[in-house]
């Protein structure tokens, strides 16, 4: 595997999913019993945008400044980007960058660690040993946290259904080999054997429009709970392989789509490249 995160890190498919992300977590710290957070493809997490290679493949740029970048200084956001916001900053001076400065971009391991509370768990993958040697020095004092260096598809079996009888699983790979949705539409038949009563999110890329819908069609054939898909396209232009990004969430808290109907116009305002950015939430199984 070849992947890494560091290029893509703060750009626009992280900040729509760890603003979805916190909305989750926060929905769950709605009761005061804990819950557990499992990240199956955790990556480093945390990332020096300043940090070489200053230019990613073909000489292009890093992305941050299109995602996290965009919204940094921007006025007038609804609360739950404030609160995304506030916690990137904060990370920035924890990090050591100066203030008000964008130098280090939280993972989605970090958004979950710092909303933590004294009764949730952390439970964090990473196949990668590099990857996964960073993130245990980023969460070697971190209190009811652990790191695996294992494949996180196997996450599900080992950690589900968990003891707190509440969790928020991301499932976010690196769709890096052609049978990927294959791997992550078994890993979630397993896991709702397991717990079928978790929360469930799926961060998706989005390509050539037919594989994201052939995807969400062949989930059909799992016993779904409410389900549904929410997606970010940030341009309209035929010459770009990747419009944009969804995100696929299996028993979304109450209200949850509410929270989508503000957020996401915000987001494909901000986000967008084009006139032909859109943001746009679906039922996949509708609530009874």
């Amino acid at each position: 595997m070849n992947y890494r995160h560091a290029f893509h890190a703060g750009n626009y498919g992280d900040v729509f999913k760890h603003v979805l992300l916190l909305r989750l977590l926060r929905a769950q710290q709605r009761k005061e019993k804990g819950y557990l957070y499992l990240d199956t493809h955790a990556g480093r997490g945390a990332y020096d945008l300043d940090a070489p290679p200053p230019l990613g493949p073909m000489g292009r740029p890093p992305e941050w400044p299109q995602g996290i970048g965009r919204l940094w200084a921007a006025p007038g956001l609804p609360p739950a980007l404030d609160e995304y916001l506030a916690l990137v900053r904060s990370f920035n001076e924890q990090k050591g960058a100066g203030s008000g400065v964008l130098r280090f971009y939280p993972g989605s391991p970090w958004f979950a660690a710092l909303v933590q509370r004294p009764q949730d768990r952390l439970a964090l993958w990473e196949v990668q040993p590099e990857e996964a040697g960073r993130l245990r020095g980023e969460f070697a004092r971190w209190p009811r946290s652990v790191v695996e260096c294992a494949n996180g598809y196997g996450a599900l079996r080992a950690s589900l259904p968990p003891r707190e009888r509440r969790a928020v699983v991301l499932i976010d790979p690196p769709f890096e080999q052609p049978d990927e949705f294959d791997a992550v539409r078994a890993a979630l038949r397993e896991g709702l054997q397991r717990f079928p009563g978790g929360v469930y999110a799926i961060w998706y890329p989005v390509t050539e429009r037919a594989r994201a819908e052939a995807f969400r069609g062949s989930l059909i054939a799992l016993p779904l709970p409410p389900t549904l898909w929410a997606e970010l396209a940030v341009t309209a232009d035929p010459q770009l392989r990747m419009k944009g990004c969804g995100l696929l969430i299996l028993n979304p808290p109450w209200r949850f789509a509410d929270e989508l109907d503000a957020l996401l116009p915000v987001l494909a305002g901000k986000l967008g490249a084009d006139a032909g950015a859109a943001a746009r939430w679906e039922w996949l199984v509708p609530e009874a």
